[in-house]
């Protein structure tokens, strides 16, 4: 016999949010399973951004409410942020420190004690191979490396629930799999991963859990195998978010002799 189902990590209810004349997020509902490693996917402008900005405070909705693991995002702030690491799109650093500083600076931040952040900090730049870059300043990090310390940034206080804006993306590959091997040894140890991206067979090759988002609203969610069925995730992406069909007369001039 199976037990109650456990509270969700995430619990979106009604959001909106409006730039204008713009609705990127339209009355999104959604419940995000905890100790799951959740693939938020969309095309390109479906509100995959705006959510995960509003979900983990950094944008305030027009409507609607979060809560992770039970404590509002907006009514409960200081809660919620101890709870939660962020790799946002397009991190801004304090590039003037090297790598080993805004670890440590991070970490007192956070109210952790020196010892613990100092040790912390030099485990986590040996597992994502920054060692030997630790002393270097952030300003002089290739994409890869700045992508792999603004992760260990959010780890560091070991939070809950970690969300990930395209993680991977300018990532070489090098630097891509040391990041997801880290990451699926967070999610194995029963913590929760939230990260958004429009590669289907990235995230079909990481998640458990995903969550399909087009013009601001879910079509789709559940565990990976549920939402794809019998066919690929990408397939049945497609289908979802309603890919029209290439029209063949279109563009009939591209690549032609008749130049």
């Amino acid at each position: 016999m199976q037990g109650p189902t456990p509270p969700p990590a995430v619990s979106i209810r009604d959001l909106w949010k409006r730039f204008g004349a713009q609705t990127a997020v339209a009355g999104l509902t959604l419940d995000l399973p905890a100790g799951s490693f959740i693939g938020l996917v969309g095309p390109n402008g479906a509100g995959k951004t705006t959510t995960l900005s509003m979900a983990t405070g950094l944008l305030r909705p027009d409507h609607g409410t979060v809560l992770i693991h039970g404590a509002d995002v907006w009514q409960d702030p200081a809660a919620v942020k101890a709870r939660i690491g962020i790799l946002p799109e397009g991190l801004r650093m304090f590039e003037r420190l090297s790598g080993r500083e805004l670890l440590q600076y991070n970490g007192r931040l956070r109210g952790l004690p020196g010892a613990e952040v100092d040790r912390r900090a030099e485990e986590l730049l040996a597992v994502l191979d920054l060692a030997g870059s630790a002393d270097k300043l952030v300003a002089d990090y290739s994409t890869g490396m700045r992508k792999k310390i603004g992760l260990a940034a959010a780890l560091l206080h070991n939070p809950d629930v970690l969300f990930l804006d395209e993680p991977f993306e300018g990532v070489d590959p090098v630097s891509a799999q040391t990041i997801r091997g880290v990451l699926s040894r967070y999610a194995a140890a029963g913590s929760t991963v939230v990260f958004s991206s429009h590669v289907m067979e990235l995230v079909e090759s990481l998640c458990d859990w995903v969550a399909v988002v087009n013009a601001g609203q879910v079509v789709a969610q559940g565990t990976l195998d549920a939402v794809r069925g019998d066919r690929s995730l990408h397939a049945s992406f497609l289908d979802l978010v309603g890919v029209r069909e290439a029209d063949g007369a279109a563009l009939g001039w591209l690549g032609g002799a008749d130049r």
